[in-house]
Order: structure tokens, then C-alpha cells, then sequence
């Protein structure tokens, strides 16, 4: 779904442009009342549990293809707001979106509300409750609930480049994440990585699914077992 032009344009004018000293505060709330325009989220998504099962059953089973040809630049060097994906095109860098959307307790930049400057993240994988701050090393991270070399593997082999890009910036796919967890988690499918909690299985594997489902990735048979597993734990 694409973003009007009008919008972009006000985000940046607001952002960029200069403000008499008495107006900052007006335009700051303006902006982020403009930011907060662009959805964190596909329409039912992520689906519920029902739904994922449904998908789940008609997603394609085969091997993951073309694993030896996969290169991270594929989906783009850096994080970009070039693109239709949920969260593009919003005048905000990705990352920045994943941290407004994830963490709580959050502090915004005074002058550009893109910009996170402190807030807590509740990790879904381990149940941490991890501190971030702008000025300081963090341990968290963004991951690709299907990471980027399953997504090769399971048909982005075949896709343009600009929809690889996509893929990689859309807040559909994406998750902040403990460090560390993000790092053991790496490139593997459900069959071999779940998260440590598994209080949060049910709906990992219904982001899982959806990814999937969305953008028309296979899955391999012990895959397609374990999803099933995890989302036989819904309530």
C-alpha cells in the first residue's frame, strides 16, 4: 500500500525546515501526529490462530532452494524508507519504527519524532526487560521473524530486488529482539530455532505464518511441523 505524497511532504517540511522558536513545540506535535499516520501493522496482522492454521495448510512444501547463492546485501545494504512496505515511506528510518512501535515507557527526539531516545523492551523471545537509550550501547536488536536467509531459501531467491527490499524494511517481519537471542536465532527456520519462552510460541508462530503467507514463501516439511506445533499451544 503506497503513501500519499502529501504526507511525505509535510513530514519532511516539519522535520527539516525552520521554526520560529516560539512554534517548535507546535511543530514537533504536528509532525508526530503526521508519523503517527503510517500503520505499525498489515490490516489482521498478525492473524489469529485459526487463520494462521488455514494459511499454514496451503503454503507450498518443498526444500529451500539456492541456499549456497545467498548474500545479506540481496535485500539491500542498509535499512530504507524507500519502499511500500507497512512503515515505508514515512520519513522515519525503519529501525526507528520498530523501537517506537516495541518498546514502552518510550521518550521521543524534541525535535524529530522519529527518533527514540530512551524506553524499556519487553523481549517477547526470553521475557527480559531490556533498557535503551540513544546515547548508549544496547542489547537489542531487530530481527526477521523469517530471517532473510530462510526468506531466500524459501523463493526470495526468484524476487526483484526493490521487493527484497521491501521484504527486509516491512514492520510485519520485523521484531526488536534481545541481542543475543537475535545472534543464536540467526538464519534458522521454526524446525530449528523457537523461542526460549514459550509462552510466546502461539504467536511467533502466527507472525511466522503470516510472513509465509504474505509474501508467498515455501515451506519444508519438518518446518510446516514444527509451526504446527507452536501454534497448537493457542488457546
Amino acid at each position: 500500500m503506497g503513501r500519499p505524497a502529501p504526507l511525505i511532504a509535510a513530514v519532511a517540511a516539519l522535520l527539516i525546515g525552520g521554526c520560529h522558536h516560539g512554534d517548535a513545540g507546535t511543530a514537533h506535535a504536528s509532525a508526530a501526529a503526521l508519523v503517527a499516520q503510517v500503520p505499525f501493522a498489515s490490516a489482521g496482522f498478525p492473524p489469529a490462530a485459526a487463520t494462521a492454521k488455514t494459511r499454514l495448510a496451503g503454503l507450498k512444501v518443498e526444500w529451500g532452494k539456492n541456499w549456497e547463492t545467498y548474500k545479506r546485501e540481496n535485500f539491500g545494504r542498509y535499512w530504507s524508507d524507500e519502499t511500500d512496505a507497512v512503515g515505508g515511506r514515512n520519513g522515519c528510518d525503519t529501525r526507528d519504527d520498530v523501537l517506537r512501535r516495541d518498546l514502552r515507557e518510550l521518550r521521543e527526539g524534541d525535535r524529530n519524532p522519529c527518533v527514540v531516545l530512551s524506553g524499556v523492551l519487553h523481549d517477547p523471545y526470553t521475557g527480559k526487560e531490556l533498557p535503551y537509550s540513544y546515547r548508549r550501547a544496547s542489547q537489542i536488536q531487530t530481527d526477521h521473524v523469517v530471517a532473510l536467509g530462510a526468506a531466500w531459501r524459501g523463493g526470495a531467491y526468484a524476487w526483484t530486488a526493490q521487493r527484497r527490499l521491501e521484504y527486509a524494511n516491512d514492520l510485519d517481519v520485523l521484531l526488536a529482539v534481545d541481542k543475543q537471542t537475535n545472534y543464536d536465532k540467526g538464519s534458522k527456520t521454526a524446525d530449528k530455532w523457537k523461542p526460549p519462552q514459550r509462552g510466546y510460541w502461539c504467536e511467533y508462530a502466527r507472525r511466522y505464518t503470516g510472513v509465509k503467507a504474505k509474501y508467498g514463501l515455501s515451506v519444508t516439511r519438518p518446518e510446516k511441523q514444527a509451526l504446527q506445533e507452536m501454534l497448537g499451544t493457542c488457546a
